[in-house]
């Protein structure tokens, strides 16, 4: 594993006009793996939260921990994030990974910190859409998730993903030492549930807790594309 230089771009307000759902009804479903201990990924962390709040799109910061060893422990770091990532990697072929990394819908991947990258990116993604109509309710602390049938290439994964909206870190060692850095939409779990082949109608009840928000995908495996994605903030 290597880590690459991100390039630091300032970001323009009139870099992109906001996405609406009457535009993409496939939400852009955005997947920052990202480090506090990465001198890189600052600025794309930046970025992310600019995205997280644009209509239309799903932003998610999946922090890895396999830059740990160099001085600084990432308080948000899962293996479950750097397995993900990896085998996003294996998925084309890719021998390394790397922060800070952006992948778009599960199809597209590119250097986290390259914003006019990204954005064309999400301009290109903005009117996709699915055949597939994901219906996705929270009761209490159970989320129940229906879809009709509907003819599909290949099995879907169904996952629950559910983040932490904002949090501040003061980082003290390590190559950001001395940042205070606000971060979004911080992947808390990723849980796959059910496997949906599609041929019957999609029901499941799936338990949650706590008050964090949830996003639940649909995913073909690998991980591959995403083919729908609904996001739950309360």
């Amino acid at each position: 594993m290597r880590l690459l230089p991100a390039t630091c771009l300032a970001l323009a307000t009139t870099l992109a006009p906001s996405l609406t759902s009457a535009e993409a009804k496939l939400p852009v479903v955005v997947e920052l793996f990202t480090s506090q201990g990465c001198s890189s990924c600052p600025p794309a962390d930046t970025l992310l939260a600019e995205i997280s709040r644009m209509d239309g799109v799903i932003a998610l910061s999946l922090h890895v921990d396999y830059w740990d060893y160099i001085g600084w422990p990432d308080s948000f770091a899962s293996p479950v994030h750097s397995a993900r990532q990896e085998a996003y990697a294996r998925t084309v072929g890719e021998r390394m990974v790397y922060t800070p990394q952006i992948v778009i819908n599960g199809e597209d991947r590119m250097v986290g910190g390259d914003t006019m990258g990204v954005m064309a990116k999400l301009h290109a993604h903005a009117d996709g859409t699915t055949p597939i109509d994901l219906q996705v309710t929270r009761d209490g602390d159970t989320l129940k998730i229906e879809a009709g049938p509907v003819p599909l290439p290949k099995p879907l994964d169904v996952q629950v993903v559910r983040y932490r909206p904002k949090d501040e870190v003061a980082i003290t060692g390590g190559e950001n030492a001395g940042l205070v850095m606000d971060y979004h939409n911080i992947v808390t779990s990723w849980r796959s549930v059910a496997s949906w082949t599609g041929a019957e109608p999609l029901s499941l009840d799936v338990p949650v807790e706590g008050d964090e928000p949830a996003v639940v995908l649909l995913q073909e495996p690998g991980p591959g594309r995403i083919r729908a994605a609904v996001q739950i903030d309360d």
